[in-house]
This record gives structure tokens, sequence and C-alpha cells, in this order.
């Protein structure tokens, strides 16, 4: 997994965060959600030898090799829930949502189609903080800008990075978790790990 590490967190330190105008998104920043399509496919599809590092794309059908209707299968498995092994936080992720949360309501902003499960698992992930945090399912991923508009956020935490050019040609600063999916050359500030995000929020 490629979730450690302070890199970058120390040039961009000078580029802060404030905490009442940053949202997130939800899967590969928040959920370990790559992590667990791997799991389903290797438990209940027999899916084998293919690592994280592996998913170089974020639409996984078109890097792993894969029956594009086994992606589907699990894909839809993830959304709606129907899955027995765990959704794991990325590490980190709970301890400093949980303080934003505490400090102003917190926005997530997610491309499923609804909020599903994803919500009870928030809720699990940073307890009574939780009702302070609001989830905005759009289903689609061009949807986020208008969004992320609307709430006047400045800073949006986001791991496709197709969706940071997009919200940044809205004037949205994006903040680029870095994922084995996304390492193409860009612009942005970018972290890698929550650790590292925390460093650039001002506390």
């Amino acid at each position: 997994m490629m979730h450690g590490g302070l890199s970058g967190a120390v040039a961009l330190r000078s580029e802060a965060i404030d905490p009442g105008a940053v949202a997130f998104d939800v899967d590969g920043v928040i959920a370990d959600t790559m992590a667990l399509f791997l799991e389903i496919a290797r438990d209940e599809f027999d899916v084998r030898g293919v690592r994280y590092e592996d998913i170089t794309c974020y639409n996984v059908a078109d890097c792993l090799p894969m029956d594009p209707d086994v992606v589907d299968r699990i894909l839809v498995r993830i959304l709606d829930g129907s899955y027995t092994q765990p959704l794991r936080p990325i590490p980190g992720a709970s301890g400093v949502l949980g303080r934003l949360a505490r400090r102003s309501p917190l926005l997530l902003v997610t491309a499923r189609p609804q909020v599903g499960p994803v919500a009870a698992w928030i809720e699990a992930l940073i307890g009574e903080a939780a009702a302070a945090v609001e989830i905005v399912a759009t289903g689609s991923f061009e949807a986020k800008t208008e969004v992320l508009l609307e709430r006047g956020v400045a800073h949006f935490v986001e791991d496709r990075l197709e969706t940071c050019f997009a919200i940044a040609d809205a004037g949205i600063q994006p903040v680029l978790f870095a994922q084995p999916w996304n390492r193409r050359p860009h612009p942005f500030l970018e972290v890698s790990s929550w650790e590292a995000l925390d460093l650039l929020i001002q506390w």
C-alpha cells in the first residue's frame, strides 16, 4: 500500500489549508476502497496475483487482467455494501476527520450514485463527531465541481487526477492524495498520507 510517509509535506507547508473550507472525497482518500476491491476479487472470484500497485489507472478494468464483468460485479457489491470483508480506513484519516468535525461542519463529496452504507461507515469511523458531517453523493465526477462551488470550498482532497484538473479550472485548489492510479505529472498540492495532510491544515 502506498499510504505512508511525509512526502511533500515540508515543501508545501506554506500552502496552509483552512480547516473550515476544506472538503474530502471518500474512496481512495478516506476509505481504502481499492484494497477492499482486491480482497473481494481474491476471496470471491479467485483473482490471484494482482497487487495494489498494479492499479495504475482509476478505471480498474483498463489496467488489470480481469474480466470486465467481474470488475462490475465487485464494484456493485462495494457500492451497495454486500460484502463480508472489512472496508478499512486509510491510516490516519479518522483522527484528522474527527478533529475537523469537532471544529466545524465537515463536507464529504463522493461520486457514488448514493451515499448508501458509507454513511454508517463514516459514523463508525469518527464516532460522535460524525453528527457534523454531511456526505453528498453526486453520481458523477463532473458534478462534484458545482457542489464544491456552492459550499464555498477552497481546498478539496481527491485521488482522481482528472477531477483535480476539473475543479482547479473552476477555481478550487485540489490536494491530490497520492495513489498508484494518479502517478502522472500535475501542478497540484500533493500528500502521500494523512499525517502529511495534517501538517498542511492551519489548525
